[in-house]
């Protein structure tokens, strides 16, 4: 589906009506029925992805079929409402949080118009408040004694084939970014609720397919683009040509080495997607400068994680994946690349999920000698924190000037910023490379908007959905291109890398998006280099 011209949809964002519903709501939220069109969905899951899932030990993914969701039957098991409500039932005893989140919420309303979502698109049901009472609606009828004797009075509906289309819709207009939460006066944490939601919907094979194919890729050769070893090898070995042909610098890189000092694992859109090949080459020539002793991996070759956009134990286990590597290649510690839910996968879950990873060393920077207690349990430390370290020991020469055509920002990736508390650090590194400015302070930190497109939503099909939601932090990029001159949208996300790219293209042409380690590779300096005037830094073409 076109994407509106960015006159067209600028107007439409201000005056015009929900981009679900098609019309500014006249009734009660519980009285309008959802409207699946071309444009506002994404595609379902394909019937051998649900297949390949399913088959894995340990994994749930039934009812594999072709259907639509502009269908009317989406052929789903008969006993699907029973199957629904004994899975809400499971996660309510299982989670405590989430009967919290059930009952706690006042609706006050805090949390509206924080949502990039409901900014974008001016659906109620995007506001977090109304998304999560789509399912804490189910919740009252089913769970709680008001509900059951006073029905929708107490804000109680049955769980019915309409409610599970609402589900599916806005369940996927949520890139579970928890900017809502920072603003909750009770803390209530939509997207966990989001995620229970998608989960609810996969007992029943209700799912997108940008999610579950690169999940079951990641599953079947350890990335999400389903590449063969030898091919991760080779795109590496590419960028390590590249590298050479720019700086004259040899870099020294190795896969599945044993006892290798660390162990690096990087998005795998760092290895072979633009923007990202440009960061890929960044660490490799800081690894390079330091002379650090670490290996790749071909086999655990995704950072990315999948399994955070679908259930608890397809998360697990992309997680454990890196470990098993870890373990196998006897390395002391991890470090991982620049990535969103990689991150707060490993500092929200994976200790209750599959650690703490004891075989591993609390990591100690063999070039500083710091040791990261802040990682004493996952055993994995960020880049950014691993470079920050670096440049306020001195150990590493930089040259800012070597950035001078970039004029650059930062964005606060939702995971990395909300989710693990990184926020200094790669401002640290800005400082040190770059000349650089922040957005305005109601949208960096804690209170960063997010891309509009995580979580699996940065799919083709629901463009004009990805552009509106994405708007809120277009406009603050907007604000310091036009005040401050800003070209470069820096960041520590491989989403962000590839969904801010649209993004910019659309609301701001003029910016370009890059990661940190980008701007460190082109400022770093390194002795026997014989790199010529890089007019646009490693994306210099010769």
């Amino acid at each position: 589906m076109a994407v509106p011209k960015l006159e067209q949809l600028s107007k439409s964002v201000v005056q015009g009506p929900s981009l679900a519903t098609g019309a500014i709501p006249t009734r009660d939220w519980m009285d309008i029925p959802v409207v699946f069109k071309e444009g506002n969905f994404a595609y379902p899951a394909k019937k051998e992805k649900v297949e390949y899932l399913n088959s894995q030990k340990g994994l749930h993914f039934p009812n594999a079929r072709e259907w639509s969701p502009e269908h009317d039957d989406w052929k789903l098991p008969e006993n699907w409402k029973e199957i629904i409500l004994a899975g809400l039932k499971e996660r309510l005893e299982k989670f405590r949080s989430l009967k919290i989140f059930m009952d706690c919420c006042v609706r006050c309303g805090a949390c509206a118009d924080k949502c990039h979502f409901f900014l974008g698109t001016g659906d109620p049901k995007n506001m977090p408040v109304l998304r999560a009472e789509l399912l804490r609606s189910v919740y009252r009828n089913d769970f709680t004694l008001a509900g059951k004797i006073m029905g929708r009075m107490a804000g109680a509906r049955e769980m019915t084939v309409g409610v599970l289309k609402e589900w599916f819709m806005y369940s996927y207009q949520c890139t579970e970014c928890r900017r809502c939460s920072v603003f909750c006066p009770y803390g209530i944490d939509t997207a966990e609720v989001t995620m229970m939601i998608r989960e609810l919907l996969h007992l029943v094979g209700v799912g997108i397919n940008w999610i579950l194919e690169p999940a079951s890729n990641s599953n079947r050769t350890g990335n999400h683009m389903g590449l063969q070893p030898h091919t991760f090898k080779d795109n590496v070995d590419f960028l390590a040509d590249d590298i050479e042909n720019l700086t004259g610098i040899r870099v020294n890189h190795s896969f599945n080495r044993k006892g290798a000092e660390v162990l690096f694992i990087t998005p795998s859109a760092d290895v072979f997607a633009e923007p990202g090949l440009y960061t890929a080459m960044g660490y490799l020539l800081l690894f390079e400068a330091i002379g650090l002793d670490y290996t790749w991996s071909t086999y655990a070759s995704e950072g990315g994680n999948f399994g955070l956009f679908t259930n608890n134990e397809l998360m697990k286990k992309l997680n454990a994946k890196m470990y098993a590597e870890a373990k196998r290649l006897g390395v002391k510690y991890i470090i991982g690349g620049e990535c969103g839910h990689m991150w707060r996968v490993l500092h929200q879950y994976m200790d209750t999920m599959n650690g703490p990873a004891d075989f591993l060393e609390t990591p100690v920077s063999s070039i500083t000698g710091t040791r990261f207690t802040n990682a004493a349990s996952t055993k994995m430390v960020h880049i950014s924190e691993f470079t920050a370290d670096l440049i306020k020991h001195g150990k590493i020469k930089l040259d800012k000037s070597r950035n001078s055509h970039v004029k650059a920002t930062y964005h606060d990736s939702c995971n990395p910023a909300r989710a693990m508390g990184l926020m200094d650090e790669p401002r640290y590194i800005l400082d040190h490379v770059v000349d650089w400015v922040e957005m305005p302070e109601n949208t960096i930190r804690e209170q960063t908007f997010c891309c509009g497109s995580g979580t699996g939503l940065n799919t083709d099909e629901i463009m004009e959905l990805r552009m509106r939601a994405g708007l809120p932090r277009a406009n603050a990029v907007k604000y310091v291109h036009d005040k401050k001159g800003v070209n470069m949208l820096s960041c520590v996300c491989a989403i962000d890398r590839a969904t801010l790219t649209s993004l910019m293209n659309y609301w701001n042409p003029d910016v370009r998006v890059c990661g940190v380690s980008e701007l460190v590779g082109n400022a770093l300096v390194i002795d026997g280099e014989t790199r010529g005037d890089l007019d646009d830094g490693l994306r210099t073409m010769l």
